[in-house]
């Protein structure tokens, strides 16, 4: 037997932080070490951090990498250890994003990328280039200071693998394994036994399995030991790194680390068996076959053994069962981890939420209240780290820290229900239960008087006073006395985080949380700087029907009871007043139910569909309850409303990312802002289309207007749209 133990790693990096990214190399090595590992495999560009965008286009950068690589090969830190190590890499005038082999205080080799993650959330291609040579190992001229240091000058530079003398040991970077023709197909038949895969994945709401199902595959039917390892964690942007570091050997996964965690460090160790790689490889034909006449890929040689022989005192590691969180253990803790990292690292001293007792709002108070659960867990468990940041944090004195939830929560948490005349009972209680059960200091406000008052000051100005459509106002004065609540309700919220702490005599400030959800943004449901604005936003990429389906889920597993009753409450805005004939609901004023606008939203960015196409789609998927007229009529509102509110994107409130289907601007949907919301060619073939399927003549002019609230729209002004506050 060829005994084998290896240490794969869940990093929490902070991107342009070296000192916090070296302690935790640093430490995963010694706890690899520890541990008898001969082998410690660290994520992505874990000297930099993985999020640091265009400072890799600064030297900088680039030498700050170098001077912590050195300190690591100065010290003993990779002294009997094969350790890869993540950081950018300039040969010539080339930027290449690269894994880096040391041992024994020398470097083996470094590996460049050669197929960089280039969409949805990733740019790489704007920061580094893909490595094209793959007949070749190039000789890497280190630089002085590093050559100095460990008596080296050069090293292979190139797409290889390091041959010891009882194994094959090759880089896997991150993006690679999805490729059509991934590297480790190649490597497998050239004799590489062990892979070691880094990584910088994001958390996305039911992603894991994919990426699961990538790892069994690529050793399942040709063999290996396959070795992940990934970032954990907030390191300065809008995507959570959900770790999950693990050890996959022929096809099972024998060791599996933490998807969501409040740790900075988190080794996962393996004990595996290279003869059962062999042995497996032995038994198919075709691998022998193949192996026969495959290309040869180069190779370092290294004149050392990893592997143990035959004893009783190593066990080896067992298959286990995967460990898969369900959507709503999704929300709750990557989220939940997502902001611990943002306060934590953000110098704030806690978070402020207007609370409407409404579903969003209180997804969002919930995922709070779990991050203060999270935290007295850790803390139980011994985690000092997470000790010292919620004793600073939470202001503690004379040797105190949290040892309950919702003393902690007071401590951090500001709920504000900011009510007018149009607010009803109902959400001023269920807004106030669900604070009570979290432990935030909860306020009771009315804005009335601030509305009242700028009305008046308006009406000072022009002689007029608006009045609600219910009271027979028009539809512009309907709207615009909506959005005047929404963003007196911003203005206060941001003024209550920066007041309130100095009124109690806390230090520091709040940063206010915002709660659209994923469809608002997608529809434009909200109005522009309202209650919706915020420093970050932990729901903005989670759509309405997973939220109800968290609310269900946390009123049980997370202990707050009321939320059953909030999720049950149809959604409403309550910016207009409540009388005995009407009351306000999203869904009526939206156009469109939230179901509808989870479609919409998937067939718009993961299909990439169009109005044309997404009408074809539709009427296959809506055909048997809808005729092809009302299926164009829906696309087309959608479309409208989706064109003239884009705009709203521009200023979204940084959001946690979950979705697959977010209208994020900044970063993720890149689409521009100021459309031709009458879309007139796409409507014309729509129409075409609608008349070849049932022989009934549409007229283009009479279904191409859209009509929100009865109010004919088109390219609108920054500012305007619908109502909604995110209260």
């Amino acid at each position: 037997m060829r005994l084998l133990k290896v240490a794969t790693c869940n990093l929490n990096q902070w991107a342009m932080d070296f000192d916090c990214n070296l302690k935790n190399i640093k430490h995963s090595i010694n706890l690899a070490k520890q541990a008898g590992a001969v082998i410690r495999h660290g994520p992505e560009l874990e000297i930099t951090g993985y999020g640091c965008e265009d400072h890799f286009l600064e030297l900088d950068t680039i030498n700050h990498g170098w001077e912590c690589l050195k300190e690591i090969l100065e010290g003993d830190w990779t002294d009997g250890i094969l350790c890869s190590i993540g950081m950018p890499v300039i040969i010539g005038s080339e930027r290449y994003n690269c894994q880096v082999l040391c041992f024994n205080r020398k470097i083996i080799m470094i590996r460049p990328k050669m197929w960089l993650a280039n969409d949805g959330n990733y740019r790489e291609l704007r920061w580094f280039t893909a490595w094209k040579h793959k007949d070749q190992l190039v000789d890497f001229q280190l630089p002085c200071e590093i050559a100095e240091a460990i008596s080296q000058k050069s090293v292979p530079f190139g797409y290889g693998y390091a041959q010891f003398l009882d194994t094959a040991v090759a880089a896997e970077v991150c993006e690679e394994l999805f490729t059509p023709i991934p590297p480790h197909a190649e490597l497998a038949l050239n004799g590489v036994e062990v892979f070691l895969n880094a990584s910088g994945s994001h958390h996305q709401l039911r992603k894991l399995d994919v990426r699961l199902r990538a790892f069994i595959g690529a050793t399942h039917t040709r063999g290996g030991v396959y070795i992940y390892s990934n970032h954990q964690g907030c390191d300065g942007g809008r995507l959570y790194y959900d770790g999950c570091s693990c050890v996959v050997v022929n096809g099972e996964v024998v060791a599996q680390g933490s998807q969501f965690s409040l740790k900075d460090i988190e080794v996962v160790l393996a004990q595996v068996d290279l003869d059962a790689v062999a042995s497996l490889r032995g038994s198919i034909s075709s691998f022998q076959e193949q192996a026969s006449y495959n290309n040869t890929v180069s190779s370092v040689l290294v004149p050392y053994k990893l592997c143990q022989p035959f004893s009783m005192q190593m066990s080896l590691s067992s298959p286990l069962k995967i460990n898969y969180h369900s959507p709503e253990e999704e929300i709750a803790f990557g989220p939940g981890c997502w902001l611990w990292d943002y306060l934590r690292r953000s110098g704030a001293s806690g978070f402020l939420l207007p609370l409407s007792g409404g579903a969003d709002s209180s997804s969002v108070a919930a995922i709070v209240g779990c991050m203060c659960q999270l935290v007295v867990k850790e803390i139980d468990n011994g985690d000092e780290q997470v000790k010292a940041d919620a004793i600073r944090i939470g202001n503690y004195t004379d040797g105190q820290f949290p040892t309950d939830s919702k003393e902690f929560s007071k401590r951090i948490f500001y709920t504000v229900f900011m009510g007018s005349e149009n607010s009803s009972e109902d959400t001023k209680k269920r807004a106030r239960e669900l604070a009570d059960e979290i432990g935030s200091w909860h306020l009771d406000v009315s804005i009335d008087g601030v509305v009242s008052a700028l009305l008046s000051l308006f009406q000072t100005l022009t002689g007029k006073r608006p009045c609600y459509k219910v009271d027979g106002g028009s539809n512009i004065e309907n709207l615009g006395l909506q959005n005047i609540q929404a963003r007196i309700r911003m203005v206060l919220a941001f003024m209550l985080a920066s007041l309130l702490p100095w009124a109690h005599s806390k230090p520091g400030f709040y940063l206010v949380l915002g709660s659209s959800n994923v469809d608002e943004g997608l529809r434009g449901y909200l109005t522009k700087y309202d209650c919706s604005s915020a420093d970050i936003n932990p729901i903005g990429s989670i759509s309405k029907q997973d939220l109800r389906a968290f609310l269900r889920w946390a009123a049980i597993h997370l202990g707050y009871s009321s939320l059953a009753e909030i999720e049950a409450a149809p959604p409403t805005a309550e910016l207009e007043p409540i009388r005995s004939n009407y009351s306000q609901l999203d869904e009526v004023d939206m156009g469109m139910t939230y179901e509808e606008l989870s479609v919409y939203g998937r067939l718009r960015k993961i299909f990439r569909c169009g109005p044309v196409s997404m009408f074809q789609n539709l009427c296959y998927r809506w055909g048997s309850r809808l005729s092809p007229v009302e299926v164009a009529d829906k696309v087309k509102h959608f479309f409208k409303c989706y064109s003239i509110n884009r705009h709203k994107m521009t200023v979204l409130t940084p959001s946690y990312h979950a979705e697959s289907y977010s209208p994020e601007d900044n970063r993720f949907d890149l689409r521009q802002f100021l459309y031709n919301s009458r879309w007139p060619y796409q409507f014309r073939k729509m129409d075409e289309l609608v008349k070849e399927l049932d022989g009934n003549e549409v007229a283009f002019g009479e279904t191409s207007k859209s009509r929100v609230n009865g109010v004919e729209m088109g390219v609108v002004a920054a500012g305007s749209g619908d109502p909604k506050s995110g209260l």
